[in-house]
């Protein structure tokens, strides 16, 4: 969710993609012209396709191509994108044009011009928002939705603020009580010098359950992997303690129930962000869905119980 933590999920997703069976992220992709941006997509197989839309917000598609494996041995076709403002897609000249329904709409401008009929969701994290708001507002259009990791209302992801600063309250109070000091004396999170204290913590104590499967082994630097402005725009200025703007005004909670389409809620037994005593209200908020959880797994299941995630996708999604 936090800059420094977004910037090594794509490490550590890229280390663990594939890729040398697989289309080049960095060269084999295609523009399109979306609500008058151009958006960068990548696409990987044949067959039903499934948009990946990735977490943030602010973060690019190359951590997600892991998911290359569900195009294996099988009928999908997997479709990366960088969304606006994020990746080797254009930026916006006002911060403001950065929004939540803009990422919505983005799904359905880049559905209409690629030419596809129905199209498969995986939303990841922040990505569940926009893949959730898409099935809410476009049901028609959606042949399967998958939940990866995500957040059902604004209330969540406050949760999520307080779950991870009680944790590092607790655990590394050393970095707690630099940030304190920096904080009374009027930083907020969207301050440089709040972000690197923030960052601090290591990735794998609040994101993993078995830290050894994100070891950092390098990779090709991707352009703008992540957008802070852009994030700090969406989840409000002082984000990482109180969430707004338009993070602080999401919900979803009465809607899930009326969608019609196959959902496949997954989450994380030790995730930390998407907390899991509120991951498991979706089976009150959707309870249609097939909701599974990783028992070995942090916010990554794709990267911590790879095999068992992607067979279970796969299963969902040929019927």
């Amino acid at each position: 969710m936090k800059k420094i933590i977004i910037l090594c999920t794509i490490l550590f997703f890229t280390v663990h993609a594939v890729a040398q069976k697989f289309p080049d992220s960095w060269t084999d992709g295609k523009y399109y012209t979306v609500n008058g941006a151009k958006l960068y997509t990548l696409t990987v197989g044949t067959g039903q396709p499934m948009i990946i839309i990735p977490g943030g917000p602010g973060g690019a598609h190359p951590g997600y191509r892991v998911f290359d494996s569900l195009t294996v041995n099988s009928n999908n076709q997997i479709i990366y994108y960088d969304a606006f403002g994020r990746g080797k897609s254009d930026t916006a000249k006002d911060v403001k044009e950065y929004s939540l329904q803009r990422d919505i709409e983005d799904i359905e401008g880049l559905r209409k011009e690629m030419h596809l009929n129905k199209i498969s969701l995986l939303g990841h994290s922040y990505g569940s928002l926009v893949a959730q708001g898409y099935a809410i507002k476009y049901p028609q259009n959606v042949s399967h939705l998958i939940i990866a990791n995500g957040f059902h209302s604004f209330i969540m992801w406050q949760e999520n603020d307080d779950n991870s600063n009680h944790e590092i309250k607790t655990n590394y109070p050393e970095v707690w009580d630099t940030l304190m000091k920096i904080r009374e004396l009027g930083a907020i999170s969207s301050d440089e010098i709040h972000q690197e204290i923030y960052g601090r913590v290591p990735y794998a104590f609040l994101y993993t359950y078995n830290p050894e499967n994100f070891t950092r082994r390098g990779s090709k630097p991707y352009p703008n992997p992540f957008n802070s402005k852009l994030y700090y725009q969406m989840v409000g200025k002082d984000g990482d303690f109180i969430v707004g703007s338009d993070i602080g005004n999401f919900d979803f909670r009465k809607d899930l129930k009326n969608l019609k389409m196959p959902i496949l809620i997954i989450a994380g037994r030790y995730d930390r962000v998407a907390v899991p005593w509120m991951q498991v209200k979706y089976k009150e908020y959707c309870p249609q869905a097939k909701f599974v959880l990783f028992e070995k797994s942090g916010h990554n299941p794709q990267v911590e119980e790879p095999a068992k995630e992607f067979k279970i996708i796969k299963d969902f999604l040929a019927n």
